[in-house]
């Protein structure tokens, strides 16, 4: 137990510094890019960061495969080195044995990675999200799903609307049953709308069979209500943003993708892609446990045999091979050509049972 916990703590200090100069370069590259998208709109250095702070979280949980291999590689190469593995095989114990520490320390950080960090990269997203469109457009754009249909809030220099639709034309542009209510900078009412249906082209909203009751003070709605066949009405929303709210898991909670795929499925939404993004979130912990066996297995050797460099470079490229052959099957099952139980656990289980027979060789000839 005492050599498992070194082991493990030199895992843990390799994955820590690893991590932070990982989030340094990160921190900087995603700031110079939140200048760039910003550029020209009235926004302080220090918000910019803010949503730089806001985009670290997922950077972080998108790259943990890579942290977690580099870091399996750095405590082997420094353990054969140090001629420390050496002594652990002198003493009895092989070295499947030693890589247990490793693993377990893995599969703790894949669990608070699920359970933990997942919730705060689906907080973060958001409060990027809803940040950035004030910013640009002076209010959040927000879309939901209910069993009452889609809702949406757009925002505008001139106030906020809340859009409701009873059903959604699955094209990205075009609503059914529409009730909007605009709302003043002081946050009252100003008119209601109502349309048969609404279809998004360029920057603004067609819609179709159209009534229209004002609401300010002193007017009689119904009687100041007018018809329309067709009107124009302004918006900051673009088919790809509604697009990107309907699909952007990374917003969803794991504790929430449960109740918003049996959302999508009653809207009459497809839930391929939020069926195989909650397995591959569940899958984890194995996918980062695999990472370590790949580092594991070609650096577990003494280093007086030399070709430190190659091994080193082979492990990350196997490694950066199963993170796309992961997202290839992750694709295959938001596409229903393969079951989503394949696409989110194959990758992972047949790359551990890969590297323990290259680990298992290695060993044992």
């Amino acid at each position: 137990m005492i050599l498992d916990r070194y082991f493990a703590r030199r895992f843990v200090q390799s994955f820590l510094v690893i991590g932070a100069v990982f989030l340094t370069l990160i921190l900087l590259i995603d700031l110079i890019e939140q200048l760039r998208r910003f550029e020209g709109v009235d926004v302080s250095f220090g918000q910019l960061f803010s949503l730089t702070l806001l985009n670290a979280p997922a950077a972080i949980s998108e790259i943990l495969p890579l942290l977690m291999i580099l870091s399996t590689i750095v405590l082997f190469v420094g353990l054969a080195r140090s001629s420390e593995l050496v002594v652990t095989r002198a003493i009895g114990r092989s070295g499947i044995r030693a890589l247990v520490a490793p693993v377990a320390v893995a599969l703790v950080i894949g669990g608070l990675a699920v359970t933990t960090l997942n919730p705060i990269v689906a907080a973060t997203a958001e409060r990027y999200q809803r940040l950035a469109d004030t910013y640009r457009t002076g209010g959040p754009s927000v879309l939901s799903l209910s069993g009452e249909g889609l809702w949406l809030r757009q925002g505008s220099a001139d106030g906020q609307s809340v859009i409701h639709a009873t059903g959604f034309g699955g094209d990205g542009v075009t609503l059914f049953g529409v009730t909007i209510l605009s709302y003043a900078k002081d946050g009252g009412p100003t008119q209601q709308i109502i349309a048969e249906s609404a279809q998004l082209q360029d920057d603004v909203w067609l819609l179709n069979k159209v009534k229209i009751w004002p609401l300010t003070g002193g007017v009689n709605p119904e009687t100041n209500a007018e018809d329309y066949e067709t009107i124009k009405l302004p918006t900051t929303l673009t088919q790809d943003r509604i697009r990107d709210s309907l699909g952007r898991r990374e917003s969803i909670s794991i504790y929430d993708l449960p109740e918003m795929i049996t959302q999508l499925e009653q809207a009459g939404f497809s839930t391929k892609q939020h069926e195989v993004w909650l397995q591959i979130e569940l899958a984890r912990p194995l996918f980062l446990v695999a990472m370590v066996l790949v580092g594991a297995a070609f650096t577990m050797r003494h280093a007086r045999f030399g070709g430190t460099g190659v091994a080193v470079l082979a492990a990350v490229l196997l490694g950066f091979s199963l993170y796309f052959i992961r997202n290839f099957a992750q694709i295959l099952g938001e596409n229903g050509q393969i079951p989503v139980a394949l696409a989110a656990w194959a990758p992972p289980i047949a790359a551990i049972m890969l590297t323990l027979g290259l680990l298992l060789h290695a060993e044992d000839g």
